[in-house]
This record gives C-alpha cells, sequence and structure tokens, in this order.
C-alpha cells in the first residue's frame, strides 16, 4: 500500500506539472521529425518549453530547501527533478542538433525515436499523476518506460548501422550519428527517471 508521508503535497503537483511541460515538448519533437516544415520555429517553440522546464525544475528545488518534511526522501526529490529535466535539456539537444547542422529531412529511423521519446514521456508523466495516491500503478509504467529504452537501442543501433553502410557523405554520417545517439539518450533519461520512482516506490512500500 501507499507509504508517502502526505506532508508539503505540493511536491505531487509540481512533478505533475513537469511531467506535463516534458510530453508537451515530446510532442513538438516528434511533430517537428514528422513534418519536418519549419525546423527553426519548432526548435524555438521546444526552446520554450525548455525554459518553462527549467523554471519547473528550479521551483521544485527552491521548494525542497524552503521545507521541513517532504512526502519522500529529499535525495529522491532532487534526483527526480534533476532526471525530468534531463528529459528536456536532451530534446531541446536534439532540436538544436537539427537546425545547427541544416539537416534538410527528416529519417524513418528519427522519427521511430521521437515516437518512443513520446510514450516514454508519457508513461513517466502517468507514474507522477499516480505519486500522492496508490503506488503499486507506478512499477507498470516503470516496466513500460524500461522497454521503450530497449526498443530505443535497438533502433538507434540500428539507423547507425545503415548509416555505415549506405552514407557516402562522411559530414552528414557524422552529423546523424550525433543525432540518433541524442534521439536515445533521451530515452535513457526516461529511464533514468523510471528507475528512481521505482526506488520511491520500493522505499515506500
Amino acid at each position: 500500500m501507499f507509504g508517502l508521508i502526505p506532508k508539503e503535497e505540493k511536491f505531487f503537483k509540481m512533478f505533475q506539472e513537469m511531467g506535463g511541460i516534458i510530453v508537451e515538448g515530446a510532442k513538438e519533437l516528434k511533430d517537428m521529425l514528422d513534418h519536418y516544415s519549419d525546423p527553426p520555429a519548432s526548435q524555438k517553440r521546444i526552446k520554450d518549453i525548455e525554459h518553462r522546464g527549467d523554471t519547473q525544475t528550479h521551483d521544485i528545488i527552491k521548494k525542497l530547501n524552503k521545507s521541513f518534511i517532504t512526502p519522500f526522501d529529499r535525495e529522491d526529490i532532487y534526483s527526480l527533478a534533476s532526471a525530468l529535466d534531463d528529459i528536456l535539456d536532451l530534446i531541446d539537444g536534439c532540436a538544436q542538433r537539427l537546425v545547427m547542422y541544416n539537416v534538410e529531412n527528416s529519417t524513418p529511423e528519427a522519427k521511430e525515436l521521437a515516437f518512443l521519446i513520446l510514450k516514454g514521456a508519457e508513461a513517466i508523466n502517468k507514474a507522477l499523476h499516480v505519486m500522492g495516491g496508490k503506488l503499486e500503478p507506478i512499477a507498470e509504467y516503470c516496466v513500460e518506460v524500461n522497454a521503450l529504452e530497449n526498443e530505443g537501442d535497438r533502433v538507434c543501433r540500428e539507423a547507425i548501422s545503415r548509416l555505415f553502410d549506405e552514407e557516402k557523405d562522411p559530414i552528414q554520417l557524422i552529423k546523424w550519428k550525433e543525432i540518433y545517439e541524442t534521439l536515445e539518450k533521451a530515452t535513457d533519461k526516461c529511464e533514468d527517471a523510471a528507475n528512481i520512482l521505482e526506488s520511491v516506490v520500493v522505499k515506500n512500500a
């Protein structure tokens, strides 16, 4: 059963708001790669979302520093806030690289990785919205995130392998290798957040 201390419940709401911001950023990245109609405009929208995420992260940490009693371990609150911020940073990093490298078109693999990032962000968001209630469903969402990260690894490996097989322009190869790896790192960061959430469940079961 649920074991978090129902003190300073604003933390739950703040994390839930952060989850929504991450999903918004992931949707924007997926839309950017799916349509690729105006990359600079998409990147600006993602940057604006990332700034909102930074503000939310700072607010959570500020709240943590002022709180005497927290609903779960202070270290876990800090780690979770940082891990969630990292997801948005990587989403923004992907968009920045697409514009910085003057990428002209998206690829099926990039679209698939963006889809996996979005699904991971949505699962994390669902887990965050369960906090403050029964903890049992969080474990299911974390398992989903782990599976998505494994799929992201596979897609990234195959994409880079195909690059080395088919891409004749070394500059394009370098660009896309870094873009694929940055996209895959975003799925890693979703897994990092899921691992922290799982740790919170175990500690408070």
